[in-house]
């Protein structure tokens, strides 16, 4: 099999582009720098679509690297043939080739082996051949009696062939994958009750029917979690008797003595041996491929998430609310530090509201405030009601709005946030994230464990490192699209730039305190295991803003410097202009590109990412985002009625619908099938985390939480 030819296949992709994206993934380049700075070689291949190939090419190699293994061990013992060879060398995927090398695969003692050693396996030959069409099979059991082995009598050595048999036919690649198409075509994901009498979150699942081919992921996940928190009984259901028959149908090939005996043992086969492992792979299957999608959808959702738009100049009041204990507040500058931070006690059961105005009317005028963040979680919709009050109140020009804050008791209480903030306490350092993350969403949420941002479904219940992999995937690609401020950057989004992980990002912190500023983009291969190589690779996605060469603040690779101060000199422009918000004709001023690339001996494509960098200097991708949406004024479900018209956030988008955020503590539904008039396959067409969209309400749940919203208006 040739890896490339097929991932060009299986990609769309011309041979010249997966020859030279393998080979720069081969080199140690990463994901990033080839999307962002070797587009000539790739043909302009982004991110998402990189590493998908990359997990392909690995899938691949790791496939051919199994199929040499299987060779080398089966022909070790003597029983590789050249049509065995030439069947597993043409397998495509890796389910195929353990299912050839099932049989010469060691076993623990079965029946089966058993038998062998008593040397029965001549017996089940001579079954299986069927050419006997006259005697009595216990009689020709007779001649393979092996006391010693203990098959001392006719009947249990006739037994001990079929068994053979049995394990034979479990053991045939050809049948296996017939039964494994039958089961995954006909088959069906049946559950029970473990106890009908307890009430749990699975009663749907309590006489459950739904077929294999059209079970959606998220009742898979939804089952699987009830198994394993043995609230249900799963398992697989086919029709036992119209598989034995196409066993039948391959196996017996005319009738003779053993017709009957060959009838049996098959669907002994079936049953004790072909089924039950079947069904664990269809268990499996279903389970990767829901988890493979949530994993997928978390991942989108994440990516989305991150790149929401910061909000610029925000001098923040954050409040993280709560009742007993009271709200944690903090005060915080445009540029996310802290300046005050207090606790008040607005909700019950101190309800202290005048001493909560009146602290807020302190630090609004001293702190020059202009925004006001409430979390979302516990006392959330009774603080925004004083939020609200403060503001109608004090006539300033203050705005408000509520911030997720999943994942803020996990940073607040990590190591990495004590280092951070030492001599604060954990609910100081909660209100300070939440602060943070509408000053600046990306470089708050990358201290967070991706799993727990709070926009995926079962993240905790999927394969942990699968998940942790396109999760730390989806950061790198945000962080390097967004670039990074070298002279301001913490160590967390610092780790996730190409070239650079925790370890060099800590160096680089260390380094910036130590030495200062750095002022230039050449100073960071003076930082401790920082070489040329992850210079290569991260120096174009870290900018200076004031340094030295004013270069140093886009992200025009230094590689490209040379070919970008040309760029300059003859559009006419000094290189400091850049620093004073760009060039914005320097298009026009240059002419045309394509001449201009085979005179500067560049790419077309990266002499447009040069003349794009130029026009506007370290422009943030994130700006053309949606904007945050202030000043609710719905602030509870005794405020909702049925056909009311909203606007809301989009928080988390799964399977069946998306959840919108209208200004209450509970989001609402938006199922998907109202998104849209037309037929939607997952609600990832129509939305995006972070998106701002127009709702109605369709129905109110009081007692269970719950809010139904459409959007389509009917």
């Amino acid at each position: 099999m040739n890896i490339q030819t097929l991932l060009a296949s299986e990609f769309k992709l011309t041979a010249a582009q997966v020859e030279a994206t393998v080979r720069l993934i081969d080199d140690g380049n990463t994901i990033p720098f080839i999307a962002r700075y070797r587009k000539e070689a790739t043909g302009g291949i982004d991110d998402v679509t990189l590493r998908d190939l990359d997990e392909r090419l690995t899938y691949l190699k790791n496939l051919e690297a199994r199929k040499e293994e299987v060779i080398r061990l089966i022909d070790e013992q003597g029983k590789l043939t050249p049509e065995l060879r030439a069947e597993i060398e043409a397998a495509a995927v890796l389910q195929r080739v353990e299912d050839l090398y099932k049989p010469y695969k060691k076993k623990r003692a079965t029946r089966a082996s058993k038998a062998r050693d008593a040397g029965l396996e001549p017996l089940a030959l001579r079954i299986l051949e069927q050419a006997l069409l006259h005697g009595d099979p216990l009689l020709l059991a007779a001649d393979y009696i092996n006391a010693e082995a203990g098959f001392d009598t006719n009947e249990k050595v006739l037994q001990g062939a079929l068994d053979i048999i049995a394990e034979v036919v479990a053991d045939d690649a050809e049948h296996t994958a017939l039964l494994r198409d039958f089961t995954r075509k006909r088959g069906s994901i049946l559950s029970e009750a473990a106890n009908k009498a307890e009430k749990t979150v699975y009663e749907m699942y309590y006489e459950f029917n739904e077929p294999i081919l059209k079970i959606p992921n998220h009742r898979v996940l939804a089952i699987n979690r009830g198994e394993k928190e043995e609230k249900l009984r799963v398992k697989v259901q086919s029709d036992a008797d119209f598989a034995v028959g196409l066993l039948e149908k391959r196996v017996i090939q005319r009738q003779s003595i053993f017709t009957n005996l060959l009838k049996a043992t098959l669907a002994d086969s079936y049953k004790r041996l072909i089924a039950p492992s079947l069904e664990r792979e269809m268990r499996a299957e279903l389970t990767e491929r829901a988890e493979t999608d949530a994993i997928r959808v978390f991942a989108k959702n994440t990516e989305n998430l991150l790149q929401q738009r910061p909000v610029k100049d925000a001098r923040v009041i954050a409040i993280d609310p709560g009742y007993r204990t009271g709200c944690k507040v903090a005060v915080l500058d445009e540029h996310g530090k802290l300046l005050d931070y207090t606790t008040v006690y607005p909700t019950p059961p101190k309800s202290d509201v005048a001493g909560t105005l009146n602290r807020l009317l302190q630090y609004a005028k001293k702190h020059n405030i202009n925004v006001i963040v409430v979390g979302n979680g516990t006392a959330s919709r009774e603080t925004e009601e004083v939020v609200a009050e403060f503001i109608t109140q004090s006539g300033l020009a203050i705005q408000y709005t509520i911030v997720n804050e999943a994942g803020a008791s996990v940073y607040s209480a990590s190591k990495l946030a004590s280092e951070e903030y030492p001599d604060l306490d954990v609910t100081t350092r909660g209100a300070m994230s939440l602060g943070r993350r509408l000053q600046d969403p990306l470089a708050e949420l990358v201290k967070i464990p991706p799993k727990s941002i709070g926009v995926g479904q079962y993240q905790h219940d999927l394969n942990q490192t699968a998940l942790e992999n396109a999760l730390t995937g989806v950061v790198e690609n945000v962080v390097n699209r967004v670039g990074v401020d070298l002279n301001t950057a913490s160590a967390s989004l610092l780790g996730y730039v190409a070239g650079i992980g925790a370890a060099v990002a800590k160096n680089i912190v260390a380094y910036r305190e130590a030495n200062g500023a750095f002022i230039d983009r050449k100073q960071i291969k003076k930082v401790p295991k920082l070489g040329d190589k992850a210079f290569g690779q991260c120096a174009g996605f870290l900018h200076i803003t004031g340094g030295k060469n004013p270069l140093d603040g886009t992200g025009v690779h230094p590689e490209s410097y040379a070919a970008a101060t040309e760029l300059l000199q003859r559009a006419g422009v000094k290189p400091e202009e850049l620093t004073r918000s760009g060039v914005a004709d320097i298009r026009e001023r240059v002419g045309d590109l394509p001449a201009l690339a085979k005179e500067l001996n560049i790419g077309l494509p990266t002499l447009k990412d040069i003349v794009a960098e130029l026009e506007k200097p370290g422009r943030d991708p994130r700006d053309d985002a949606p904007p945050v949406v202030f000043s609710r004024a719905v602030k509870s479900f005794d405020d909702l009625t049925i056909g009311m018209e909203l606007t809301g956030t989009v928080r988390n988008v799964v399977d069946f619908g998306a959840f919108v955020d209208i200004g209450v503590k509970q989001d609402g539904l938006v199922h998907v099938s109202k998104m849209a008039k037309r037929f939607i396959r997952h609600p990832n067409e129509v939305v995006s985390v972070g998106d701002n969209v127009a709702v109605w309400v369709t129905s109110v749940d009081k007692e269970r939480g719950k809010i139904g919203l459409t959007m389509v208006k009917e």
